[in-house]
């Protein structure tokens, strides 16, 4: 059936739950509503859209649920193309004060809570792979950060690339996710969104429907 064309590239969505001074978290609604969305906008070209999940803020205490979140998408459970071996797993993640999106490109080795997880975890300094050595450590994606960014400020969205996805969960979920992908194969993003009052839902929709549009093209 894929021999005539590209291969469509297969994208697994994750968003966060509430968290300390965010109690309505704008991710949690963009990923709940973004089948229901694409479906009736229509799914952009070669894009098949995986699971979305919206999962617990927390670090280690919600580890098990994000492993197996990401195993879902290689046993082929969540997705008709598992086969083809094209999986992006994309992440959202608010960024309170921001004015803007942020593509994120790198993860560091750094847990280092401001405030408590939703499961009251509030690690100091602490590696989040000790395996992986110091907390200077960084992984990066592997996806065209700059490209993506320009392809979606070209569409009128206000977009910049970052070099730092905090030391909460965001970077920590980030930095588990990028050494997933190494080990499987599959890639990462993180993208950072502001809340609603800056950047109103519809607008946050439409954006999340055309980053998928752009990882598409990008990837063929």
């Amino acid at each position: 059936m894929g021999s005539e064309g590209p291969v469509a590239v297969t994208i697994h969505v994750t968003g966060f739950k509430k968290f300390h001074g965010v109690s309505d978290n704008p991710t949690e609604t963009i990923v709940s509503n973004l089948k229901e969305y694409t479906k009736k906008k229509g799914l952009p070209k070669g894009v098949i859209l995986g699971s979305c999940s919206v999962l617990e803020t927390a670090g280690q205490g919600a580890l098990t649920p994000l492993y197996q979140t990401l195993q879902s998408a290689l046993t082929g459970k969540d997705s008709e193309s598992s086969s083809s071996g094209r999986i992006i797993w994309l992440h959202f993640g608010v960024n309170s004060g921001a004015s803007r999106f942020a593509i994120e490109h790198q993860a560091v080795n750094e847990a280092t809570f401001r405030c408590p997880d939703e499961m009251g975890w509030k690690p100091q300094k602490v590696p989040i792979i000790p395996a992986d050595g110091g907390i200077s450590c960084v992984r990066k994606t592997s996806l065209p950060v700059e490209e993506i960014t320009k392809a979606l400020a070209k569409k009128g969205y206000e977009v910049m690339t970052s070099d730092d996805a905090g030391r909460f969960v965001c970077n920590y979920v980030y930095y588990h996710s990028l050494l997933f992908a190494e080990q499987n194969g599959t890639k990462s993003l993180f993208v950072h969104v502001p809340l609603f009052l800056t950047i109103d839902e519809e607008t946050q929709m439409k954006f999340a429907a055309s980053l998928l549009e752009v990882l598409a093209s990008l990837c063929q």
